[in-house]
């Protein structure tokens, strides 16, 4: 079973933003993160932390993934099933925002066991605050050590 938390963040919304990701396997974590190009949406970076964290992952172990968006959530598990009957068309037949990442999302978890959870924002959950924590950091463009290395020397709770 691997577990996931993500987060994005956007200093503006627009503006600069970044995202940030834990992945822990069952005997590894490996925290990755990363800034936009240019000024982003929190949309976009959350979106942006679910595609990373998924790309990093195999298709062998269940996952649970956990966000705090239920942007992110409802649009993979529900919405985009209509967007793609829609030719990617709202219910108020406007375009789909952010179009060229939920294809990038559903290619990212195709074929892969995913049970997507959310979780409350900023509600002491320790996985969603270093996410949190990581993807400020590069929105703000500020150095922040990654962990990568063993699950018994992580020390920030996995539990949501």
């Amino acid at each position: 079973m691997i577990t996931i938390f993500t987060d994005g963040s956007a200093r503006g919304n627009p503006g600069p933003g970044g995202w940030g990701v834990i992945i822990a396997h069952e005997d590894r974590v490996v925290e990755i993160g990363g800034p936009s190009a240019g000024d982003t949406t929190n949309n976009k970076m959350e979106l942006t932390a679910a595609i990373e964290a998924l790309q990093s992952v195999g298709y062998d172990e269940p996952i649970t993934l956990y966000t705090d968006s239920e942007y992110v959530k409802k649009g993979i598990t529900e919405w985009v099933i209509g967007w793609q009957k829609n030719n990617w068309k709202t219910s108020q037949k406007k375009p789909v925002e952010n179009q060229k990442l939920w294809w990038a999302l559903i290619e990212a978890s195709s074929d892969k066991p995913v049970e997507w959870k959310v979780i409350r924002g900023h509600a002491g959950v320790p996985g969603n605050e270093r996410c949190d924590v990581i993807a400020t950091s590069f929105a703000d463009a500020e150095h922040i050590d990654l962990y990568n290395g063993p699950r018994d020397g992580y020390t920030i709770s996995l539990k949501a």
